[in-house]
């Protein structure tokens, strides 16, 4: 019998300390900002936490064996996906795991790619190991039904790879904020580009249980086996705040840099409840309430297609392939989305992110994540703004 999971059930999180809400200028601030999710995480995980809090004690902490088991065994199973508890190096977070990575494989001046629009903190890993960007811009196009989505343009990435300066891709699969997931046939073609000009891929898989219904993530490790892969159940389990993450690096050399690099930047230290954490959402428990929450972000998203399409259908909505991130076109509004981020904020009271962030201009990111009746408040006031303006 299916155990029902109620993400409609409200979760309080203004005056928690959250982030999220608390930051807002305002109390009647509706946030579709920063990505994390507004649902109480799975129930067994919230278990497994009670039940070692009250073991009562919280000191230095030993990753042990079952932890490694229950990783390497969820992306086998899930995504056909092996790998050996050796090549395995577990941090605080996959941004400081990119940071670790780059600062390991470069020296200052060097070039890192990065395939713009994209998450914000890949600018900052890169240049705070005082190495340069180097954008590939993805091609935005439509693709019907009033929805937009990219592509790789692999003519200008070959160009980039082939740059002396050039040593890292950082590939975003699933990518953030496009909502694409990328097939195993744009991934192959990443990796044979990078593999002539021998330019090192790392991947930030982050994002790959959020797939929406009809595509399946691919690891790019299971394309490229000597690829450098940064993974962490906090996207979907809604646990970014326990901090814990992976990097799988099969090259015994490569990881001796990453690992050194790592405790360099004194990020080898996790704590006892990140542990805890995933191997409770790498569970069958974990699982089922995984498949619920696809189910429930895939509605949000048709609901607020539909209520945009609607209501000012010159704003075409991304084809949301994965994440719960996903971008309207607002170019047709003539106004810089960091300007109009503002105006949203102070004269809407709605938080969404511009894709200035992201390295272009022209678009919103919206996070869905929350329970439906608060996602559709939210996009009320964006359309009543649009109107009225």
């Amino acid at each position: 019998m299916r155990k029902e999971f109620d993400f409609n059930a409200p979760a309080v999180r203004r005056g928690s300390g959250c982030m999220k809400w608390d930051e807002a200028p305002d109390s009647d601030v509706i946030p579709l900002w920063v990505a994390d999710m507004d649902f109480r995480t799975a129930p067994n995980i919230i278990r497994a936490l009670s039940k070692r809090v009250e073991h009562g004690v919280f000191g230095y902490t030993f990753v042990d064996d079952e932890y490694y088991q229950r990783l390497a065994d969820w992306f086998s199973s899930r995504h056909g996906w092996t790998f050996a508890r050796g090549q395995v190096i577990y941090t605080s977070g996959v941004v400081p795991a990119l940071s670790a990575i780059i600062k390991a494989l470069t020296r200052p001046g060097d070039g890192v790619i990065v395939q713009t629009p994209v998450y914000n903190c890949f600018f900052s890993s890169i240049r705070n190991n005082g190495c340069k960007i180097i954008e590939n811009p993805l091609i935005c196009e439509e693709s019907g039904r009033g929805e937009f989505t990219f592509r790789i343009d692999y003519d200008d990435l070959q160009e980039k790879v082939r740059r002396q300066d050039a040593r890292i891709l950082l590939l975003c699969n699933p990518h953030n904020p496009a909502g694409r997931v990328w097939t195993a046939e744009e991934l192959r073609r990443i990796a044979e580009i990078c593999r002539e000009e021998n330019v090192t891929v790392v991947s930030d898989e982050i994002h790959c249980e959020l797939c929406m219904p009809g595509y399946s993530y691919t690891p790019f490790a299971t394309i490229e086996p000597s690829a450098i892969v940064c993974t962490s159940p906090s996207k979907a389990f809604n646990t970014a705040g326990l901090q814990i993450a992976n990097i799988v690096c099969p090259d015994e050399g490569t990881r001796v840099k990453v690992d050194r690099a790592i405790n360099d930047n004194e990020v080898c230290d996790v704590n006892p409840f990140g542990i805890v954490a995933l191997k409770a959402s790498y569970s069958q428990e974990g699982e089922e309430w995984l498949s619920q929450l696809i189910e429930y972000l895939h509605g949000n998203y048709m609901m607020m297609k539909t209520m945009l399409q609607e209501a000012v259908p010159d704003f075409k909505v991304s084809k949301l392939e994965g994440t719960y991130l996903p971008m309207i076109d607002v170019r047709a509004y003539g106004m810089p989305v960091e300007n109009l981020e503002r105006e949203l904020l102070e004269q809407a009271k709605v938080w969404v992110n511009s894709s200035a962030m992201y390295g272009c201009d022209g678009f919103l990111r919206i996070n869905i994540a929350t329970q439906r009746q608060n996602l559709r408040a939210g996009i009320s006031r964006l359309i009543d703004f649009f109107m009225t303006e």
